[in-house]
Formats: structure tokens, sequence, C-alpha cells
């Protein structure tokens, strides 16, 4: 085990092996040396956040059932209009390798869970099962492995200070103390998730500040948002999608516990940032990023790939977009895509390919003349951007989707010729004739619903997204009824207009 996977996870370095290793006695080991009192099983839910089961123990012997067995739960309260109640006892059943130490409970010993039905099998039904079911498809079909990593961009709501070193409008992007004032706040964030998963990259203050919010909200109005980003690590993309459940619930206790609002809601204001879930992803063949050739170019297999998520993007909404305020943030000039292009330099397009340290070279050598020994990285770290998701996302099943999008790209013939049809050289928005043919991105919840009821097939295809699941997001989508919400906003006056759009962003902003 390295120094440095000892330092990310508290228990890899008690265990003193990696957490993919860990077995029922390790952890039984674990309660005993630490003293713990209990289990914290978390697993998702329908609402896209991580519920919680607490299940104290009073000898060893209890604690192994526990391990072992699992518990019961109500499908039908997790997972409400996509089970029926007819047929909804679940098992929620421990992950080993998934332990963790919790940072708020001293006394706990937290684990993630997978859903069983009543025969033992995996629950076809549930996000991450789906997510598990689109990736295995996946691998089987093609030999490769899909991996992503997830940005979380979510604004820090806090009470107004003096006002000394106040950042400009939209000025916010890597500023630091004492011009962002919660830096402190998101260090303790980033430090939990890295002890919890290992998947932290980096932390950092982002383009949008607030100086006072104005809101109908008394929770809102006044306070002082500062916008920040974790991004995280790349991993294997139902390993991410835990990672990202995982991160959102610690940032959400930490701001709490600090008295201060994180919230991942996609827009705040008129001409404010707004908070995006970018996702990057790359393909690995045996451990290895295949994602360019070797004069440094992009590969077929990466070209099939992006030709995939052009394919699936309009319907990728559904699971991506998936609150009215969603489709406010998704607008020109604003580092937000609203066509399906692609581009290597272009950040309002909806795939970008972003710098990747091709050809292992050693950039320090650049500004270090004197250093003797030569760095040289072992394989490309290139990957391919989604720009288009933001914080109302439900992880596992944006991800099992982008899944879904990734096997079409690479077994389907048409996916080279439709990557070549939406690439951009520059600013989309300059280039008038590649606009006009090139699809728009839903603008409305009812229209993302209605792409994905026509395109159903896409994610139902050999069994990955059960209809049952596909039917309740197209429902879900149509009841938010905001089919005519930027023709209604057009016809207000300005003032009017904001004061819509303001209580329309700001309407459960503490849900997402």
């Amino acid at each position: 085990m390295t120094d440095a996977l000892a330092l990310a996870e508290p228990l890899c370095a008690l265990l003193d092996k990696p957490r993919c290793d860990f077995t029922r006695e390790d952890l039984l080991r674990v309660i005993k040396e630490r003293k713990l009192e209990w289990f914290t099983f978390h697993y998702p839910s329908g609402d896209g956040q991580l519920k919680e089961l607490r299940l104290p123990f009073g000898d060893r012997g209890e604690a192994e059932r526990i391990l072992a067995t699992g518990e019961r739960v109500d499908g039908s309260s997790l997972f409400r209009g996509a089970i029926d109640v007819s047929a909804s006892d679940l098992y929620v059943v421990p992950v080993y390798s998934t332990a963790f130490l919790s940072p708020f409970d001293p006394s706990s010993l937290d684990l993630l869970c997978r859903f069983l039905d009543r025969d033992g099998q995996l629950a076809e039904i549930t996000p991450d099962n789906v997510l598990r079911a689109a990736h295995q498809r996946l691998q089987d079909a093609t030999g490769l492995e899909l991996h992503a990593l997830g940005e979380l961009e979510f604004f820090l709501l806090r009470e107004r200070d003096n006002g000394f070193y106040a950042p400009q409008k939209q000025g916010g992007y890597h500023s630091s103390a004492p011009f962002f004032k919660t830096s402190h706040v998101v260090n303790e964030m980033a430090g939990h998730i890295a002890r919890i998963t290992g998947a932290v990259k980096y932390a950092h203050a982002e383009v949008g500040y607030i100086e006072a919010v104005h809101s109908d909200d008394p929770r809102l109005a006044g306070r002082t948002a500062e916008q920040h980003e974790i991004e995280l690590l790349s991993r294997p993309v139902e390993e991410m999608g835990d990672v990202l459940a995982v991160a959102k619930w610690v940032i959400r206790n930490v701001a709490y516990r600090h008295g201060m609002l994180a919230t991942f809601a996609p827009k705040l204001d008129e001409g404010v940032a707004g908070n995006g879930m970018h996702v990057h992803l790359e393909l690995r063949d045996r451990g290895r990023n295949v994602m360019v050739d070797r004069q440094g170019a992009l590969s077929e297999k990466a070209l099939r790939l992006i030709g995939g998520l052009v394919h699936h993007a309009s319907s990728l909404s559904a699971f991506g977009n998936t609150v009215p305020p969603s489709y406010l943030r998704l607008v020109a000039n604003h580092e937000a895509p609203t066509r399906i292009v692609w581009s290597d330099v272009d950040r309002s397009a909806l795939i970008r390919v972003p710098l990747g340290w091709q050809q292992g070279r050693d950039l320090s050598a650049v500004v270090n003349p004197m250093q003797p020994k030569r760095y040289h990285a072992a394989e490309p770290r290139q990957t391919v951007e989604l720009r288009s998701p933001d914080g109302s996302a439900q992880c596992h099943l944006l991800l099992a989707g982008i899944a879904c999008s990734a096997h079409w790209g690479l077994t389907s013939p048409d996916s080279l010729e439709m990557a070549a049809a939406t690439r951009c050289g520059g600013d989309a928005f300059r280039d008038p004739s590649l606009l006009e043919r090139v699809e728009p991105l839903p603008r409305s919840c009812v229209a993302a619903a209605r792409v994905l009821a026509e395109r159903r097939h896409l994610y139902e295809d050999d069994g990955v997204f059960p209809p049952a699941l596909v039917t309740h997001t197209v429902e879900r989508l149509l009841r938010e009824d905001d089919e005519h919400l930027d023709h209604d906003l057009a016809a207000m006056t300005d003032d009017a207009r904001v004061r819509a759009s303001r209580r329309i962003m700001h309407r459960g902003v503490d849900q997402y």
C-alpha cells in the first residue's frame, strides 16, 4: 500500500490494505479497535439524495449478521412512483470496499449499499444497479472500461460581512482569501471527501459571486453567495456514481455545521454563473487510457465516444437537467451549451476536449531548467468533457445514460460520421451554417421528457433501463409544466422577468 493511499483513506492505513480487499473480518476488527457502536448504511433514492439507516449492534455476532445479510427497506418510499407498493420490499446490503469512518459521527462505521430484490438478486429498478448494468454491457461488448470524473459546482451562502475585499461580479474564478471568505469551509469538505473516497483532484473558487442575494425566500435574502468547485479524480463510472453522491452529502453536512447553505441549484440569478456538474470521460483498455493515438490526436475510440454522446445528448437532458432552472442556466454566452456541437477550445460547446498532457511531457522542465531528473508520464490523461449536466442531475442515472451513449458510439457504424458533422473549430455561435444544421438541446423539462419518450429504446435496449423507470422519469419531467417558460418570461417587463426568474431559480434551492 502506498503512503498516498494511507494518507487519503484512514481505514486503508488501519488495515494496511487497499479498500478493494476489505473483508467482513476487517470491518469487525475496525469496530472492535475503534469501539464503534453502530453501522450507518447509505444508499441512493429517487430524489437523488443519499438516504441512511442506522443499525446498532450489541456484540460481534450481531455486527457480523448485519454485515452479512443487510436489512429491509421500503422501495416504494425510496423510489416513489417508480416502484409499486405491492412489490416494494428491498434489501440493502453493504459493499465492504466502501466502508469509511464517519466525519460526523464518531460512533459509526459507514458503508454504501446495493439494493437486492426478494430473490437476493440485484434489483433492476434502482439507479445504482442500472448504472452497473449499463457499464457491464459496455465492457462485454467492447472490452473497454468507461471512467468518469465529476466537477461539483455549488454556491455557499453565508451572512454578509463588512464588505471588505469583495470580488468583482463574475470575477471569483480561483479567488483566494480574503476575497472569498469561505475557502476554509471548502477545505474541510474536500478533506472529508478525500479521506472517504480518495478521489479529490482539487478545490477552488469559481466564477460566481453575489454580494447580496435578492430573493422572496427569507433563508436566502441578503446573504452573500460564493461559488466553489470540487473536482474529483477519474474512477470507473459505477464507482463515480457513489463518489458524487457521497461528495454532495459531505458538502451539505459541512455547510450546515457552519451555519451556511450549500446549494447545487442550476442557477441563482440572471447574469451570474450557474452550477454545472460537468462530467469528464475516458475509455480504458486493461487499465490504459486509449483516448489518443500515437501522434497525440484523438483516437478513433474517442471520436466514437463523442459520436455516442452527440447522438444521446438531447435525451440525456432528462437525467442531467431535471428542473426548470436547469434551462435558465443553458443560455448563450455563459459558457453553457445550447447546441449539440463539440470543440477543442469552445467552452460553450456541449462537449469539449480539454488539455490532456499528451506525450508524457515534463512541463516543469520549462520553468525548472536546473532539475536534473526528467519526469515521464506512463500514459496520456486525455478526457472529453460533457458540459450540459447541472446540480439537479440524478448522478447514477445520468452516468448510466452516458454509459449507454458510449456503448452506442463504440458499436454503431454511424458514430464517426456523427462526430465529424458536429465538430466546431472555434466559437460555435460565430458559425451560422453550423448552428443551422446541428440539433439544439431541449429548452424545458417537458421538451426533455418528450425526447426521452421518443428515444427510450436507447436506454431500454438489452434491459439496461427498466421501462417503468423511463416512464417514471418522463412523467416526473412532464409535471414540471415548463414548456412555455421562455416565452412567458420574454413577454414580461425586465423587472417582472427578473422577479419571476428568481422565484423559479430559488424554489427548492436546498433540495438539489
